[in-house]
């Protein structure tokens, strides 16, 4: 497990927000001479803990200039209004299909409240807050920003959603990859190795899209990723021969049930169950059986419902 937060160096920083539980969504910190920029924000009940921590850095709100979101799944984005709200210099990152959703979160609200529930999405994240659109920077693929001389390459990255972007980092080669390259928890490392879990969560997963963006992000060679669940990873070709192969063995499992109506979703979420069980296993996952699918259980079951729903499209 990790610290709250963890410098892997190059001033890049992770953040645990503590969302759900331990080393399940992070914030990214980038710091170049003094200026920051944070990549995915979590939740609003998250942002103090945020804000603890870079006062533990010895950073100031007044030193942040980009809130840069991968995309506005309220898990990587509920705590931006928040978090422009305390920082007076920040600019605002975002895809362009997601810039709308951050300056009129109605829709993105209403969306959320189908999928989760309107009394359990008001618990998860709160009140989602309305960002001015003179803070917004739409960042269209290749589009570059600044931090301090450190560039910041943004790239088009849809498959999860229609509305990511991937972020490399000049300075190193590295790039921050929301949930275009999976998740992946330190609680299933074994043996100095990390594994890779793909994400499908509703309602725009296309595999053909992301089997092409994870192909980009590994073709740029990079020696490290940063995923928002969790961190950064490395061995980058075998985590990308995972993802290939977990894409397909995930719609495989759509294809199987796909004739079966009202009873699909549970039969798609029973065999994803059974195939973590299955990989856990085959690769020696630090957690094993029902503990894996166990940790899994709420990805599983968003998983499950973003390949119902692709199927039906």
């Amino acid at each position: 497990m990790l610290a709250a937060t963890h410098h892997y160096g190059n001033g890049i920083y992770v953040v645990d927000s503590g969302f759900i539980g331990a080393n399940l969504v992070a914030i990214h910190l980038i710091v170049e001479k003094g200026r920051v920029a944070i990549v995915d924000t979590a939740v609003n009940a998250t942002v103090p803990r945020l804000l603890h921590e870079l006062a533990g850095l010895g950073l100031t709100v007044a030193q942040v200039d980009y809130v840069i979101l991968t995309h506005v799944h309220l898990d990587h984005a509920g705590g931006a209004g928040q978090l422009m709200a305390a920082f007076p210099a920040a600019r605002l990152v975002v895809h362009p299909r997601g810039a709308r959703h951050m300056i009129d979160p109605s829709k993105l609200i209403a969306a959320t409240y189908d999928v989760y529930g309107r009394d359990n999405a008001i618990r998860m994240y709160g009140e989602i807050l309305p960002i001015s659109a003179t803070r917004v920077i739409e960042a269209s693929d290749k589009t570059v920003i600044c931090l301090a001389g450190r560039e910041l390459l943004l790239l088009d990255s849809p498959g999860h959603a229609r509305h990511h972007i991937c972020i490399r980092d000049s300075h190193t080669g590295h790039i921050f990859t929301g949930d275009t390259f999976g998740l992946s928890h330190r609680q299933f490392d074994s043996g100095g190795r990390q594994f890779i879990y793909p994400t499908t969560t509703p309602s725009q997963f296309d595999p053909d899209a992301l089997h092409r963006t994870v192909d980009m992000i590994a073709g740029f060679k990079p020696s490290a990723l940063y995923v928002t669940h969790f961190g950064q990873v490395r061995d980058i070709p075998r985590l990308a021969a995972d993802m290939h192969r977990l894409i397909d063995a995930q719609v495989e499992i759509a294809m199987q049930e796909k004739d079966f109506g009202a009873d699909r979703y549970e039969r798609i979420r029973s065999g994803m169950c059974q195939l973590v069980a299955a990989e856990a296993e085959a690769q020696g996952w630090g957690l094993q059986g029902n503990a894996a699918i166990e940790l899994l259980s709420f990805d599983i079951a968003l998983n499950a419902k973003g390949i119902d729903i692709w199927l039906g499209s």
